[in-house]
């Protein structure tokens, strides 16, 4: 949310005590951070680009043409202190002129195109020493005909700045939580600084509020009766009427401000309204009172699939949530709180207005918003809350500035349509703020601060307050959300940091699946690789031909339109990212979800994702470069599952680079080299290894499986290796399932230590080098038994895959 510095000092009280704080930008957002209106940017803002620095007010006292040019004339210009030669373009430059004046060293601001700094030059041989401006080379306007000429009697030398009024600022840019729906204003920030500097500096900060001034109707001449039909769709809902305004341009001020916050002036009335919101929180919207039938407002629904014309011309189909505001005949003219309707707005020839100021239910808002894709600045407010309490305050502000800026009188008495409810109290007690907050508060800091904030006190109790949440803050509804108040203005930073700090910790039960998470992730980040976060909903083009795809119904956004059905593209995504900005060596990894609809039932899946590109060891003076490949993230899944405990087989794909986990009939998860034509959709021009494992299934069989402990054998290990030339077309899998299929209890450990392919061996031959580890735990193994059980696996591998013994040892 936008924040205009020198809007929001209007509110402020000036007082010496409070100077300080409020006269510098970077004091007042540090201010507005520790309240918890997180400080994001600070941007300087001027009407006019650069500010017109630089740029002083000349008089042209000769005028010649150019010797070699023919629309090109020589100048000497008067600046007040020297007389300077300048070249100049322009068709309707005279002698006598007062002219715009951009010495050399001035910075010029065109409103097309980029700055650029004025220099001494030579045009055609001619010197010249600086620039006669026209209105966008200066950023002013589009005129490009010629120079500006300004009024005879403007002074020499002086600053085209003071003469044009350039209008400066700093907008402050906050992160404003959707908690905060207080904050959604100038005055509710300014609430907020007032409560932290009466706290901070002990003397009483109080809002400047523009609200709350003498009202009165000038005349009942244009009575427009308001009905709600369900009080639960608009809790409150307020009008006026406005006669005989004139619909006209605002005043420059009231642009000014519209503009620093990146609005575009529409009309007086219109900018007035937007204004309003800015400063309040509180949305207005005016209709034409001429364009409602039977001088009626109906707050009410209607049938689902009528039929309505927004502002913008586009039709819709209204759906049966959505909230409308109709006129006497229950014609639709606006959709309540989000959009109005193109044949009830005000015009420029709009002369009669009704004013209207409300609350709606923040959920019907919210599901008009999304099902019409209307995100407007009105329906984002009522979404988070609006301050009930205030509604009648803000819409005869409004009344009396439209009045004063637009002219016409006010000629109704104020509708409010409003059944108040029952506040909802509660009991705060100082032992639970000092056991939550651990930080000890008076009573009088407690109360000051509760009183700053708008909170009313119904009772007094020995240890305790019984407390009415402020209408602003309709969220405030336990102890501890007055705590968070409480501590936002005192600081957190000011709560001391005990020495000791004593915990019990709590060991749930079924906690399994948290603790292999843990577990899994120590050992990742442990081997260099880094935990990301990428987002759940994708874009559907990256899923192009696939089906069962979770589409969003609503989405707002075009590359955001369906939950993921896989967890490559978005993890891709990250690659990118990180490849721009040069950082080529990635090890990546994230716990995600995936979705998918079949018949219009849905699931969803955790995956555990990883992947690796460029070089995963990078060269240091005792060893080389290690490049990541297939092998190298197949050992990664591997280290995984015997981590979770989970006896496994390989199945490898040497065409496609795809190496499957399965575990009985289940698969596990896939180790895969990115195909190329998915890396040149995301423009990634190195290859991208990526592992897949069904995290949902490796938990279920990780609760199924029991651990048991065996003592490390005090008998030493006996190792024999093999070699064996094989067909090429065995993999090695097939090996190990052989040498399982013996069931040798003794053999602890074998592994492959070389590969070796040659013509020698034979046509379509290779040639594989094992080691086998042997233990006993009763005994020492002896040679012959050792031999005993190296025959056996010789003669295995003998039998089924034809092998050739080479040598074993």
């Amino acid at each position: 949310m936008k924040i205009s510095y020198r809007w929001l000092k209007e509110y402020l009280p000036a007082s010496p005590e409070f100077d300080h704080y409020i006269n510098n930008v970077e004091k007042l957002s540090d201010i507005l951070t520790a309240v918890g209106l997180e400080v994001e940017n600070i941007e300087d803002y001027e009407s006019f680009p650069g500010g017109l620095a630089g740029l002083i007010v000349g008089e042209v006292l000769t005028c010649e043409k150019h010797p070699d040019a023919d629309k090109l004339k020589v100048t000497s210009v008067n600046t007040g202190t020297e007389v300077l030669q300048i070249v100049c373009g322009a068709p309707n430059v005279a002698v006598g002129q007062k002219v715009v004046l951009a010495q050399v060293g001035t910075t010029l601001h065109p409103k097309d195109g980029d700055p650029f700094t004025i220099r001494k030059a030579k045009i055609r041989g001619v010197e010249s020493k600086g620039m006669l401006c026209a209105e966008d080379e200066i950023g002013i306007g589009k005129s490009h005909e010629g120079i500006i000429v300004l009024p005879g009697d403007t002074k020499v030398g002086s600053n085209i700045s003071d003469i044009y009024s350039v209008y400066s600022d700093h907008i402050i840019e906050i992160g404003l939580t959707p908690n905060r729906m207080d904050a959604q204003s100038h005055l509710g920030v300014a609430k907020d600084v007032c409560a932290w500097l009466s706290h901070h500096t002990g003397h009483q900060a109080k809002v400047v509020s523009p609200l709350g001034a003498p009202f009165a109707p000038d005349n009942n001449s244009l009575d427009i009766s308001v009905e709600v039909a369900d009080r639960e769709l608009a809790p409150r809902y307020s009008g006026v009427t406005i006669s005989g305004v004139n619909i006209a341009p605002s005043p420059q001020w009231l642009q000014d401000k519209l503009k620093s916050l990146g609005l575009k002036p529409i009309n007086n009335v219109v900018d007035i309204t937007n204004f309003i919101l800015h400063t309040t929180g509180q949305p207005l919207h005016a209709f034409d009172a001429d364009k409602i039938s039977g001088k009626k407002i109906f707050v009410e629904t209607l049938p689902s699939g009528t039929l309505f014309t927004t502002l913008e011309g586009k039709e819709r189909k209204l759906n049966a949530d959505d909230i409308m505001i109709c006129d006497g005949n229950h014609t639709p003219m606006c959709i309540a709180g989000v959009f109005g309707g193109v044949d009830s707005g005000v015009t420029d020839h709009s002369q009669n207005i009704f004013l209207e100021s409300a609350v709606f239910n923040a959920e019907n808002i919210r599901k008009s918003m999304i099902a019409h894709g209307l995100r407007t600045d009105a329906a984002v407010r009522f979404e988070k809350g609006i301050d009930i309490s205030k509604t009648v305050d803000v819409l005869k502000y409004a009344a009396s500035l439209i009045r004063k800026l637009c002219g016409g009188k006010i000629s109704s008495d104020v509708k409010d349509v409003y059944k108040k409810t029952g506040e909802a109290l509660i009991t705060f007690t100082y032992q639970y703020l000092e056991r939550l907050s651990g930080k000890k508060f008076s009573e009088t800091e407690v109360i000051n601060i509760l009183d700053s904030l708008n909170f009313s006190i119904v009772e007094k109790k020995k240890d305790a307050l019984v407390l009415g949440a402020p209408p602003s803050n309709p969220d405030i509804s336990k102890q501890a959300d007055v705590v968070e108040e409480i501590l936002r203005i005192s600081g957190l930073d000011f709560i001391a940091i005990p020495p000791q700090v004593t915990m019990t910790p709590g060991y749930g039960e079924n906690n399994s699946d948290s603790l292999l998470k843990e577990k899994i992730t120590s050992w990742l980040t442990g081997n260099g690789y880094a935990e990301i976060f990428t987002n759940s909903i994708s874009n559907k083009l990256y899923f192009d031909g696939s089906t069962g795809l979770v589409e969003i119904i609503n989405s707002l956004s075009e590359g955001l339109n369906v939950m993921r059905p896989e967890m490559l593209p978005t993890g891709l995504e990250s690659i990118v990212h990180n490849l721009n900005r040069q950082n080529k060596n990635l090890l990546l990894f994230e716990f995600g979800k995936t979705y998918s609809a079949v018949a219009r039932k849905y699931s969803e899946r955790n995956h555990l994702a990883v992947y690796c590109t460029g070089e995963y060891r990078s060269k240091s003076w005792n060893h080389a470069a290690q490049v990541s490949d297939i092998f190298y993230l197949k050992g990664i899944a591997e280290a995984i599952l015997n981590l979770a405990g989970i006896t496994f087989q390989i199945k490898a794909s040497v065409v496609a680079e795809t190496i499957i986990f399965t575990s009985g009939k289940n698969q596990l998860g896939i180790v895969q080299s990115v195909p190329v034509p998915i890396l040149e959709k995301f423009s990634i021009r190195q290859r991208v290894f990526y592992l897949d494992l069904d995290y949902d299934l490796i938990s279920s069989l990780v609760k199924e499986k029991t651990t048991t402990y065996k003592p490390v054998s005090k008998f030493p290990i006996v190792t024999r290796d093999l070699a064996m030339i094989v067909d090429n077309t065995v993999p090695y899998s097939e090996i190990e399932l052989q040498i399982e299929s013996l069931r040798i209890n003794k053999l602890k450990e074998y592994k492959m230590f070389d590969l070796y392919e040659s013509d020698k061996l034979g046509a379509g031959k290779k040639s594989i080098a094992m080691s086998f580890s042997f233990a006993d735990p009763q005994k020492t193994l002896t040679d012959k038994e050792t031999d005993n059980l190296m025959s056996q696996i010789i003669q295995r591998l003998d039998d089924k895959l034809k092998a050739q013994i080479r040598s074993h040892a």
